[in-house]
């Protein structure tokens, strides 16, 4: 089929590529969008899928740290049962998702890590003193003025995974800082987040781990992971931060989360 010459405005010549558009019928006015009103709808919806994903993330990340704080909870539950009797084996086997190093923005820490964490801190549901003497419950959350909570207060399991999500978010921006744009595997992620979760962000600063900052500015991994034992609390040697600092050094050089200790694990649910 021929199709018939182009004609000049107003002829019969039809365009064959660019046809007229159809008439609208009447009463029925052409819509037509400026470009400006085309983006702002475009930004419109992204910015709701973007709040939307943001939602999913939180309470996927809330639903993870509820299961960690189940598993957590009957580990010390048998582990408060034995009488005194070195629980069986356990062995935590962690799935190496990535097999290379990521600048630590790109990284979270990992569920296997939360369970090590709750099994180190134990869960507390009253709140008491910890070994240093300040105020603490949950999991290892130190309490502040703005939480209202007092030393023989109560709390319930939705704050204790709030307070828990609130403190990994904290020491994950902080060993971000810590480290700036250096790569690291997820379970050397994970063993910095637990340092700067046990001992805070101050304890871990130039002034005070000169060698372990020294370790990161030159990339130094084998003098990072040597740079990990903290023993001290109120002045004095705590067998808790002992053991604590080793299992963090296996997590950051072997990817190996099992528990160091022979015996039961500390902590309780009360």
């Amino acid at each position: 089929m021929r199709w018939p010459l182009l004609g000049r405005a107003g002829k019969t010549g039809a365009n064959p590529i660019n046809p007229p558009e159809a008439p609208l019928p009447e009463g029925i006015p052409r819509q037509r969008r400026r470009p400006r009103d085309r983006v702002a709808g475009l930004l419109k919806r992204l910015r709701r899928r973007t709040w939307a994903d943001g939602q999913i993330r939180r309470r996927l990340r809330k639903r993870k740290a509820a299961l960690a704080l189940s598993a957590g909870i009957m580990g010390l539950s048998t582990a408060a049962m034995s009488s005194g009797s070195p629980p069986p084996p356990k062995r935590v086997s962690y799935s190496l998702k990535i097999d290379r190093r990521l600048p630590a923005p790109l990284l979270n820490v990992s569920d296997e890590m939360k369970k090590a964490m709750i099994e180190e801190e134990g869960v507390r549901y009253t709140v008491y003193r910890d070994v240093a003497g300040y105020p603490t419950v949950g999991v290892g959350h130190l309490i502040r003025d703005e939480d209202g909570l007092n030393v023989g207060d109560k709390v319930t399991k939705d704050q204790v995974l709030d307070f828990l999500e609130q403190d990994l978010k904290t020491a994950e921006a902080a060993v971000v800082r810590l480290v700036g744009e250096l790569a690291l595997f997820p379970h050397e992620f994970d063993a910095l987040v637990d340092l700067v979760f046990n001992v805070g962000e101050g304890n871990v600063g130039l002034t005070k781990s000169p060698r372990l900052n020294e370790a990161i500015a030159s990339g130094d991994y084998l003098a990072m992971a040597e740079e990990l034992d903290y023993h001290h609390a109120a002045g004095s040697i705590a067998d808790g931060l002992v053991f604590r600092s080793e299992r963090r050094t296996n997590i950051f050089s072997l990817a190996d989360y099992d528990n160091t200790r022979t015996g039961a694990l500390p902590g309780n649910t009360t």
